[in-house]
């Protein structure tokens, strides 16, 4: 029965199928702007990184930059691959957060401000300086007993 004669008999349009695809979310223009500023920040300082690094084979968990020699994950807010509000998206969150750390990594989140301002590439840089110097240290050495 085609829709025109279903209408004339019932009254009613007929139900439209949706798709059971999910779409991926689209990005922020903000975290595009931030993404390309750490990008370019990071080629021009020759700082090794990773773009879009899934950590995990088996999720679909990515993290927008991977620094390779500090073991560093970035995640800029507003990026698709960041979450949200909404429970069960946080308590993903949380489980991708715990099992890069397990793995050994660290990670961090930014926002695009940070990394528009410049805050992210010199606390990167720190970072480096401070793994060259071996004073990465989780306490610090000036303790007043």
């Amino acid at each position: 029965m085609n829709a025109d004669d279903y209408f004339s008999k019932t009254q009613k349009r007929p139900p439209k199928a949706k798709s059971r695809a999910k779409s991926l979310p689209k990005a922020k223009e903000a975290y595009l702007e931030a993404e390309k500023t750490l990008f370019q920040e990071l080629e021009e300082n020759l700082i090794g990184y990773r773009r879009k690094f899934q950590f995990e084979s088996t999720k679909n968990w990515r993290f927008d930059f991977y620094i390779v020699r500090l073991k560093l994950l970035i995640e800029i807010a507003g990026s698709p691959w960041a979450v949200g509000r909404g429970g069960r998206k946080i308590a993903n969150a949380f489980n991708k957060y715990n099992l890069a750390e397990e793995m050994g990594f660290r990670h961090e989140r930014l926002e695009p401000h940070q990394i528009e301002s410049g805050y992210a590439l010199k606390w990167i840089q720190r970072q480096l300086e401070s793994l060259e110097d071996g004073t990465d240290q989780t306490f610090s050495t000036n303790r007043l007993d």
